[in-house]
């Protein structure tokens, strides 16, 4: 039997990387979850390390490839999960809505993104937990856990698009007629000297 044809071309547009990230237990692994798999589960499994998933999305008529980590929210692995910074062009800072601890200690996650993300990183603050308190997003109910990521991925679609537009190199034509249908003053010039 033969080997399948190779791809001529990537099934993305755009491959994103984004990172999540805030204290331990409020909830990132369960938003990854229901984002990446549509899947809830009650169990309180803590991440060890870093973990990721992957899910294709389509805005503005292009595929981007979402790669989603999931960080450990323990003082314990920072020196592990701090190395993903680097590469993040999105980075969700998530707290949990009951806890306010958590918000609180949302100024010790900007400050790891200034010390180890690149400037240009896109943030977004999402409240979790939302079935538990009368706020905005919940990975339990799925209220507005797809238009979180989305609104980040967009955000960055747009950066990189931009970027790419401001990439391209002008073209000079050389040896062009003139307006007055002349070989041009460049074309005139032969030799080395002139």
């Amino acid at each position: 039997m033969a080997a399948p044809p190779a791809r001529a071309r990537a099934d993305y547009d755009y491959l994103i990387k984004l990172l999540l990230i805030g204290d331990s237990g409020v909830g990132k692994s369960c938003l990854l979850l229901r984002f990446s798999d549509g899947s809830f589960t009650t169990s309180f499994i803590t991440t060890i390390g870093i973990d990721f998933k992957i899910r294709t999305i389509e805005l503005d008529g292009k595929r981007i490839k979402l790669q989603i980590w999931d960080t450990a929210g323990q003082e314990r692995f920072r020196t592990i999960t701090t190395a993903y910074y680097r590469g993040a062009m999105g980075i969700l800072l998530v707290y949990d809505v009951t806890d306010e601890s958590s918000f609180n200690n949302i100024r010790n996650w900007i400050r790891n993104i200034e010390q180890h993300a690149s400037d240009n990183v896109n943030k977004i603050l999402v409240g979790n937990k939302a079935d538990m308190d009368e706020s905005k997003r919940s990975a339990k109910t799925n209220l507005n856990v797809e238009e979180v990521f989305f609104s980040i991925a967009k955000d960055i679609k747009q950066r990189l698009a931009d970027s790419d537009t401001k990439a391209e190199p002008s073209t000079i034509k050389i040896n062009q007629p003139d307006a007055a249908g002349g070989a041009g003053q460049a074309a005139q010039k032969l030799g080395c000297c002139g």
